[in-house]
């Protein structure tokens, strides 16, 4: 077998085949020469491994069976890649030689070895040969040949590789059969139309076996080698492995856990599914990319766009190996080379979110078990009474008649129109729940939306062509398909007849993983290879209908197996489409199940938590894990869904909460009360501060969302975003960022008054004082009784702030202040985005305000760089001038001097200023 070979078609600019005789790559491209003994380090660890295995069998009197061939003993044990991932068998020597791999058995019991696979791939374990490449106007085009099986059936012999060079950040490569089409994701993604001019990237293959070698040409890190293990590509497995050029990798969601992977032998499985959030399970979303941080500081994402049931197992080498059971290999490398732009390249191809009504950014009450409208209503009542900050008033399940979706129950919520009516008087919003499982038992005529849906031929098929029967909250449901276009005009008139009764403002979809109360369907699922594969990825309940449909049920785009992760996607998108229509303002969503581009139709709540101090610190990394995926609007339940809160806990909660960017506190049934009227006074007190504090920061966050919209710039961000050189930063979970300015470092422990938080580099200024905090990259041990909440402003920005109101409605009237952190060279920058708040493409369209603000010598500057008539509604009533070294003498407005207040803690406050937003301003001290 060879390990490289000449290839005699022209290569393409940016593209290198290794040849024959040619200058040695650099150890991490050779399979025949492995990859991984280029390193000294490694090559003792290799001969370490060797010694060991020998020692063992001494010792354990032959039980580790005959020795290994020394192929097998040359791969070090963070190299092995597995051979036999399958679960719940025993791997022999026999099963595994059968796979002609090689088997090392790990003693039991031996710290840091669970995760070792004892069946792993050997150095010349037969994959693909890359037979031909050549030229095409985006890249090229080559056929990959397989002349040995593989140990899975239906193996796919020949393969059409495509590589387009698509931008200078980003490159596109797809693997398929070269001679049958095949299933590929319905996602709407750019096509370029010339290939890239200066990419910086070079890409290199290795002929046989076939490999992707993959560089940065600045740095000549290797980002992807996937010859360190073989491609196999048959109809139901497929499977690409590739070294890592570090250990700090981040996305692949949706999981419970820190925001950087272990990458200690950890599988992180990708099915939509509905379980309350836990560690190691696969939870309700599917998001199948990552962004990896290269030692340097440099930063590359890949995306694989592939809908089918999916495991990424990562091992300590670094490396990763994606594994799924249907469709193609379809991957988007984005260059970066930061976090941030890494992930506006990604949001370039899925899309990038929809813009929300300021409403959304407002605080949301909800819990399943007020039991009726007025009870409700007596709650809206009461946060009113105590003029605490809420914009949304939301219902669960126990709104409908027998949990059926639109309707409600005639009895128990008979105010429910004149409630709906009242917080729009109020300025407020309703927002209810509706599940995709639609009541079956119903008496013929009796329930439209079941009627008509069947008439029409809209729901989810069994493969002998009838409704498949599952079971929800009404009881027995058949499920609707929202992949075929007839759905959602379906789903468009059940939602207007229903708004007519209750004029909703937004809609909360849930349960649409989709989740089912039986595996499959009341029939069971039928024998045959779609809902028992060859492989099952590490799913929890170890099949694929565990606690939903049947992979085999039928829609309208294809089978369940493959569209099963994009029913919640499918499901938004025609939502959104319903609302857009019904209301003709921007739609407001959140969804539980949520696959790439879900941002441009709906938010996502972090799901069933629990009221534990654990959630609390898990919510961070949720959300934080979302911006990632170019859905910003996502936030936690606050205080905790399921079990009891305490006033600490909620308090605390209250205050990280304040910081999602979706705030909703949200409770279960038969629970205590958990909304902030319930509590003492002086924690109602704080939770009321903290969303007032909220309310203020509207204007900053509505900006932040506008970048989000316009660019796919993150709103909630790691610390590392804004400091990838700083090594410090790249664990850190438990604090973030709003945009690049404000820094939030939460109390998630109880008992303390007291908070440990990392402080980067530079000046930070106390976000209420205005006092200074310089910082040379240390944790410092901060002051947190229970009304505070620790926020810092980042020097060198200016935020715009407004008077808060109870409502989002009553700030957006009030007078803005505009807080400027100074650097440390007396500089400072910000912007604000201003438009009346809910109408569609108000960018896009051109009625919008944008103003630019500016410190440079003492001179700050608003800039208005668009105008439009709803600025003129609005003023700019002071300036606070954090870090002001010495107190100036006089302060001119416009050229006027204008009264002034400067403290000891050197800020500077100009009050008073009565400018309209809309005209353009300077202030100047001296």
């Amino acid at each position: 077998m060879k390990s490289y070979q000449k290839l005699t078609t022209p290569q393409p600019a940016g593209c290198q085949v290794e040849e024959e005789g040619a200058a040695p790559m650099p150890p991490a491209h050779g399979r025949m020469a492995p990859w991984w003994v280029g390193s000294g380090l490694l090559v003792a660890a290799v001969l370490l491994s060797t010694i060991t295995v020998w020692v063992l069998r001494q010792v354990s009197g032959g039980w580790l069976g005959p020795t290994p061939p020394p192929k097998c003993l040359l791969v070090p044990e963070s190299h092995r890649f597995d051979c036999y991932p399958e679960r719940h068998v025993v791997v022999t020597q026999e099963l595994c030689e059968s796979r002609g791999c090689c088997f090392i058995q790990s003693p039991p019991l031996v710290e840091g070895k669970q995760g070792v696979p004892w069946c792993f791939y050997p150095p010349d374990f037969p994959s693909y040969t890359l037979e031909s490449l050549n030229q095409t106007a985006l890249g090229m085009v080559g056929l990959l040949v397989r002349r040995e099986k593989a140990y899975y059936p239906r193996d796919i012999e020949m393969l059409r590789l495509d590589v387009e060079f698509e931008t200078d950040t980003r490159l596109h490569i797809k693997i398929t059969d070269a001679a049958n089409p095949r299933y590929e994701v319905p996602l709407d993604v750019p096509r370029v139309m010339k290939r890239a001019e200066n990419p910086i990237y070079s890409l290199n293959f290795s002929w046989d076996p076939f490999g992707v070698l993959l560089r940065r040409t600045a740095t000549g890190t290797v980002l992807l080698n996937t010859t360190v293990a073989p491609l196999i590509f048959a109809d139901q497995f497929l499977q690409i492995s590739t070294s890592l050029p570090s250990r700090f990798l981040y996305g692949l969601g949706e999981h419970r856990g820190s925001l950087l992977h272990s990458l200690d032998w950890n599988t992180l499985t990708l099915w939509a599914r509905d379980v309350s959030p836990t560690e190691s399970f696969n939870l309700y979303g599917a998001h199948p990319f990552y962004l990896l941080m290269e030692e340097d500081g440099n930063a590359h994402g890949v995306f694989l766009l592939n809908s089918n049931a999916m495991e990424v197992a990562l091992q300590p080498a670094p490396g990763l190996t994606w594994r799924t059971i249907g469709g193609v290999l379809d991957f988007y490398i984005f260059l970066g080379p930061d976090p941030n732009m890494v992930i506006q390249q990604y949001q370039q191809v899925i899309g990038f979110p929809a813009m929300p009504p300021l409403w959304a950014l407002g605080f949301h009450l909800c819990r399943w078990g007020y039991g009726s409208s007025n009870e409700t209503w007596q709650t809206v009542r009461a946060m009113r009474n105590y003029q605490i900050p809420q914009d949304a008033q939301w219902n669960d399940i126990d709104y409908m008649d027998g949990y059926r979706d639109f309707t409600f129950d005639s009895q128990k919520f008979a105010s429910l129109p004149s409630l709906v009516e009242d917080l729009h008087k109020h300025g407020q919003h309703y927002v209810m729940i509706l599940d995709p499982g639609i009541s079956s038992t119903n008496p013929h005529g009796s329930y439209w939306p079941f009627d008509e849906g069947l008439r029409r031929g809209l729901f989810l098929n069994t493969t002998q062509g009838q409704p498949l029967i599952g079971q929800v909250w009404p009881g027995f449901t058949a499920f609707a398909d929202f992949s075929n276009p007839d759905t959602h005009q379906w789903w468009l008139e059940n939602l207007q007849h229903f708004h007519a009764h209750v004029p909703f403002d937004g809609l909360w979809i849930d349960m649409n993983e989709p989740s089912n109360f039986m595996d499959g369907s009341e029939d069971g699922c039928p024998p045959g290879e779609l809902d028992s594969p060859p492989y099952t990825p590490a799913v929890l309940g170890d099949s694929l209908s565990s606690k939903t449909v049947c992979a085999s049920a039928k829609q309208k785009a294809s089978v369940h197996y493959n569209l099963h992760n994009l029913y919640g996607l499918m499901e938004a998108k025609a939502t959104a489409s319903a609302l857009i229509q019904i209301r003709g303002k921007r739609p407001f969503i959140i969804s539980r199940s949520t696959f790439p581009s879900q941002g441009r139709y709906s938010g996502h709540w972090l799901g069933d938590n629990r009221s534990q101090w654990k959630d609390m610190y898990y919510s961070i990394p949720g959300l934080l894990s979302f911006s990632l995926f170019g859905i910003p609007l996502v936030g936690a339940d606050i205080c905790g869904f399921s079990g009891s809160t305490s006033e600490e806990l909620c308090t605390r909660w209250m205050q990280l909460g304040a910081f999602y960017p979706f705030a909703r506190n949200h409770n279960t049934q038969n629970e205590k009360a958990q909304d902030p009227t319930v509590f003492s006074p002086a924690a109602r007190t704080a939770m009321k501060d903290v969303l007032l504090t909220r309310y203020s920061l509207l204007p900053f966050l509505y900006t932040l969302f506008h970048h989000a919209h316009l660019q796919g710039d993150t709103v909630a961000r790691p610390l590392f975003f804004e400091f990838p050189q700083d090594m410090a930063t790249l664990g850190l979970d438990r604090q973030f960022l709003w945009g690049r300015s404000l820094l939030v470092t939460p109390v998630l422990e109880p008992g303390v008054d007291s908070v440990t938080g990392y402080v980067p580099r530079g000046t930070w200024y106390d976000f209420y004082t205005g006092s200074s905090v310089n910082s040379s990259g240390e944790t410092l041990k901060m002051s947190a009784p229970l009304e505070h909440l620790n926020l810092h402003v980042r020097e060198g920005s200016i935020l715009p702030t407004q008077k808060p109101g109870t409502t989002s409605e009553a700030t957006r009237g009030n007078p803005l202040r505009l807080i400027v952190a100074l650097s440390s060279s007396a500089t400072a920058w910000g912007d604000l985005f201003w438009d009346d708040g809910e109408s569609l493409d108000t960018f896009e369209r051109g009625s919008y305000s944008y103003l630019v603000f500016n410190v440079t010598q003492n001179i700050f500057t608003s800039t208005v760089l668009h105008a439009s008539t709803e600025a003129t509604n609005v003023t700019i009533g002071t300036l606070s001038i954090f870090g002001v070294q010495k107190p100036p003498n006089k302060v001119l407005l416009n050229g006027q001097e204008k009264p002034f207040s400067y403290l000891d803690n050197q800020v500077l406050t100009v009050s008073d200023l009565d400018i309209s937003l809309s005209k353009g301003f300077s202030v100047q001290w001296l």
